[in-house]
């Protein structure tokens, strides 16, 4: 997802469906998703997908250094010109996925981003990789939005749930409509904000297990957690039940029932 400007549309390069490119054009909601940043002018602020450039004409006055992240190389060209004589703005022309944040921003940072739809979870992520950011605004699909921030025990509770919640506090801030974008996505989008916790539920050196359990339990997700930890900790229905009670958790519930915390001294009893 990326954003429009004001160019002539025959100087404009062509929308490319395979990157999954929505130009937003409602300056009222471009607006919107910078003030959800909250920035004060001493951030140094990393944009995900800036597009045609519209939120970067916002956040380039407003930001003390801005690191823009840009795939597509007419799109990173047109970004690398217009900012030639602006010595706070750099242009990095390459998949956000291989871009280690910390290493761009060279420092503390935040991040904004109107993420393309078909890599918003990776993208979600690979934010959360230390060095985390101070905070972080996306537009995202709505029905993301809605895993990202749903309760335990609800419809929306999944893997992605509790994967954010686990690492920081999500909110959905508001939703934007099809109309605000050209050409209109299929679906309704939303901005969430996202804060990383002071204290994450597990210590860098569990993450990567604690990430994978979470996935692979909600991958049995009608099995009663017995059963869950008995497939993939291969241990018997004795010491399964151990290891749940132990670490508060019913061994009959089922993962959508279970918060992040649970899972993490699940985890952390080293199983």
């Amino acid at each position: 997802m990326s954003t429009h400007d004001s160019e002539p549309r025959r100087r404009l390069p062509p929308i490319r469906k395979n990157l999954g490119q929505h130009f937003l054009n409602d300056v009222r909601i471009l607006q919107r998703i910078v003030d959800a940043l909250e920035l004060r002018g001493s951030e140094t602020v990393v944009e995900i997908g800036p597009g045609r450039g519209s939120l970067t004409a916002l956040l380039v006055t407003v930001a003390k250094k801005l690191v823009l992240i840009e795939y597509d190389r007419m799109l990173a060209a047109r970004l690398r010109e217009k900012y030639a004589d602006s010595p706070h703005v750099t242009v990095v022309e390459a998949d956000v996925l291989t871009v280690n944040l910390g290493e761009v921003a060279g420092g503390p940072f935040v991040l904004i981003g109107n993420v393309p739809y078909y890599i918003t979870t990776p993208i979600l992520f690979h934010a959360l990789e230390v060095p985390r950011p101070d905070r972080a605004v996306y537009l995202i699909q709505r029905e993301v939005a809605d895993r990202i921030v749903a309760e335990p025990g609800s419809d929306d509770y999944g893997a992605l749930s509790v994967n954010v919640q686990g690492f920081a506090h999500p909110r959905k801030m508001f939703r934007v409509a099809p109309g605000s974008f050209e050409p209109p996505p299929k679906v309704e989008s939303a901005v969430i904000r996202v804060d990383p916790r002071s204290e994450p539920v597990v210590n860098p050196e569990l993450e990567a297990k604690f990430r994978r359990f979470v996935q692979d339990s909600f991958g049995m997700r009608r099995k009663q957690m017995r059963r869950v930890l008995r497939s993939l900790a291969n241990v018997d229905a004795e010491r399964a039940d151990q290891l749940l009670i132990g670490a508060e958790i019913d061994p009959t519930a089922r993962p959508e029932t279970l918060s992040p915390e649970q899972f993490a001294r699940l985890i952390s009893r080293g199983w």
